[in-house]
C-alpha cells in the first residue's frame, strides 16, 4: 500500500501541470521587442533604377543608384551649354527623398552664394534635372516599400575662359 501510494504521488509530481507550462508572449510584447532589434536607419534594399536592378549586393545598390543619378544630372547640366565668367570649383549639395511609390522629389539645394551668383539658374536646372528622371523601384525594409533620404554632392568646376 505505501509502495502503490508513493508510486501514486511520484506520478501526480512527475505530471503536474505547472512543470510543462511554457511561457506565453502577447503579441503586442513580441511586436515591441522585434521594433526594437530593427535598424531604422538602414535599408534591406535601396531604390533602382532599370541598370540597377539585377544588382545584389547592398552596396553595390546604392553604389550603382547614386552613379546613374549624379550621371544624369551632370548630362542634363551639360546640355545646357553653360559658360562660366570666372573659374570656380565649389560642391552644391542636393538634399532629396523618394517616397514608397518610386517617386524622387528635392527637398533642399544647398550651393554656395558665389556659384548661385555665376549660374541663377543653376537651381532651377537641378530641379529639373532631378524631375526627368524614373526609379523603377523604391528602397525596402524587410519586405516593405520605404521613403528614404539622400544626400547628393555634386561637384561644379569651371575654367576660366
Amino acid at each position: 500500500m505505501k509502495n502503490c501510494f508513493l508510486i501514486i504521488l511520484l506520478f501526480g509530481w512527475v505530471t503536474s501541470c505547472q512543470f510543462f507550462e511554457t511561457e506565453k508572449i502577447s503579441t503586442e510584447t513580441f511586436y515591441e521587442e522585434e521594433l526594437k532589434t530593427i535598424n531604422w536607419q538602414d535599408v534591406d534594399q535601396y531604390p533602382a533604377f532599370s541598370q540597377c536592378e539585377n544588382t545584389s549586393e547592398k552596396l553595390a545598390q546604392k553604389a550603382c543608384f547614386e552613379r546613374v543619378l549624379s550621371t544624369r544630372i551632370y548630362e542634363y547640366i551639360d546640355s545646357k551649354k553653360i559658360v562660366a565668367q570666372r573659374e570656380l570649383n565649389d560642391t552644391v549639395f542636393l538634399d532629396f527623398s523618394i517616397d514608397r511609390a518610386a517617386t524622387l522629389s528635392v527637398n533642399q539645394i544647398k550651393m554656395d552664394s558665389l556659384l548661385q551668383n555665376e549660374f541663377p539658374k543653376m537651381e532651377q536646372w537641378l530641379q529639373e534635372s532631378v524631375d526627368s528622371v524614373t526609379i523603377v523601384a523604391p528602397a525596402f525594409k524587410r519586405g516593405i516599400p520605404v521613403k528614404t533620404e539622400f544626400r547628393l554632392p555634386i561637384i561644379i568646376k569651371t575654367q576660366e575662359l
